[in-house]
């Protein structure tokens, strides 16, 4: 079975871990050559364990991601997907059989692989009726580059049947084949790391990631203008094929003229008025373009945290690009020393922590929780993290020195929310300290696998 990296030529069996755990007696030794030969680019992903599980509770698992992220790579790679009968509606005759008889695409099988399902989502009455009248036969997994969950007649559909999860772009440390990070289930449960310097030689440079981004397919290339190219073209078929698919869409320069804008508000408060204002276009507009971007998994919208509930689902959100390279080549920073003097930096390299804490959070049992933190007097703390009545509030600072009045939103923040486990400093040095009371700098490094 396939196994995940240390970077010290150990290797994990990635059915040894549950959730952020790793089980005792699970090291083993494999050969490099011998795991990768099916796929010499392939990463393994630390979803793979919970899809695993997933399978003995429900008859159909879903996958969702954005495209090019790696589902079906996951699917064609990893045991037991790999043996399960696969098909994608990307192909017009296993589309067109779709439409016409569904459920002959499983007859003699009862393992199944359906990807791109979005594409034919009558498919679906077909694979509910195959689970309900044979509920312990049949295993489906149905894959597709839009959220499910978000198309009611979809979600509809399969209530009660299914169970989802959303692959992400690539963490740093499953780029480098390295087990998840214990990190943040830690701070959630109180356990703080020491202070100490981890040396330069576990640094890792966040600007070379947020110009290349992080999807699978742009590791294989050191150079940057393959990087371009990659997301030029990555951009142009999203708007002219994957739009096209979901939605009617008045103009298309519009629809990227508001990608550039959004990309210039990584980090900020949703305000859908202006940003119509700022491309020329109506608010109802305005909001079914994002909702198309939100639905097809390429931004994100953080709600922000407050302690009654209710209020958090009617405060603006902020927006975060899922690939923190996604936002930086639509503004524009196509160079390395224009990205460094980049006035909108600072939140380029927020979208990278965001990126790797909304991946640790799905792999907990249960999900964490991301949120802001903002009061009307201008205090404020990037992230929260919340696991049941377990919070952890992050602060990131684009800087190698973090400073005392650094973490001052972190002390308004534990002064506000004094059950908080404690408050966090994310930074790109390579020193951790405590900066007060339960507040601890910490390089960023170590968040990410």
């Amino acid at each position: 079975m396939d196994g995940i990296g240390n970077g010290k030529g150990r290797r994990f069996d990635p059915a040894c871990y549950h959730g952020l755990t790793i089980t005792k007696g699970c090291h083993i030794i494999h050969n490099m050559n011998k795991i990768y030969s099916r796929d010499e680019y392939y990463y393994p992903r630390w979803l793979t364990a919970l899809l695993r599980d997933a399978l003995g509770t429900h008859p159909i698992v879903v996958l969702t991601g954005a495209r090019q992220v790696g589902k079906s790579t996951l699917l064609r790679n990893e045991d037991p997907f790999r043996g399960w009968r696969y098909y994608t509606f990307d192909d017009m005759d296993t589309l067109t059989q779709a439409r016409r008889d569904p459920a002959s695409l499983w007859a003699g099988a009862d393992r199944v692989i359906l990807d791109e399902v979005q594409r034919v989502p009558e498919v679906l009455l077909a694979v509910k009726k195959a689970v309900d009248d044979y509920p312990q036969r049949y295993r489906f997994v149905l894959s597709g580059s839009v959220n499910l969950l978000l198309m009611q007649r979809v979600s509809e559909s399969l209530a009660g049947r299914a169970v989802y999860f959303v692959l992400h772009p690539l963490a740093l440390g499953e780029a480098q084949r390295q087990p998840p990070p214990t990190l943040l289930a830690e701070l959630l449960g109180g356990r703080w790391p020491s202070e100490g310097d981890i040396g330069s030689e576990e640094t890792v440079d966040p600007l070379t990631i947020l110009q290349r981004g992080a999807m699978p397919g742009l590791l294989h290339s050191t150079d940057p203008t393959v990087w371009l190219r990659w997301w030029e073209g990555y951009i142009l078929t999203y708007l002219e094929r994957d739009l096209r698919q979901m939605a009617q869409i008045e103009a298309l320069p519009d629809f990227r003229r508001l990608m550039d804008l959004l990309a210039l508000h990584t980090g900020q408060l949703l305000n859908q008025s202006e940003l119509g204002r700022g491309v020329g276009m109506s608010q109802p507009t305005t909001h079914r373009y994002i909702n198309l971007l939100e639905t097809t998994h390429l931004m994100e919208r953080l709600p922000s945290y407050t302690a009654g509930r209710i209020q958090r689902l009617v405060k603006s959100p902020k927006i975060y690009w899922t690939d923190p390279g996604l936002p930086v080549f639509l503004s524009g920073y196509f160079d390395r020393e224009s990205l460094a003097q980049a006035r909108e930096l600072g939140a380029f390299f927020e979208a990278l922590i965001y990126q790797h804490l909304r991946i640790l959070s799905e792999l907990m049992t249960p999900k964490a929780r991301l949120y802001f933190w903002r009061t009307r007097t201008g205090n404020e703390v990037d992230f929260v993290v919340e696991q049941g009545r377990r919070l952890v509030a992050f602060e990131v600072k684009w800087s190698e020195n973090p400073r005392f009045q650094h973490a001052d939103g972190l002390r308004h923040f534990l002064d506000a929310h004094p059950h908080a486990q404690g408050g966090v400093l994310l930074h790109r040095g390579t020193e951790t300290r405590f900066l007060g009371e339960r507040i601890l700098a910490l390089p960023w490094r170590l968040l990410t696998g």
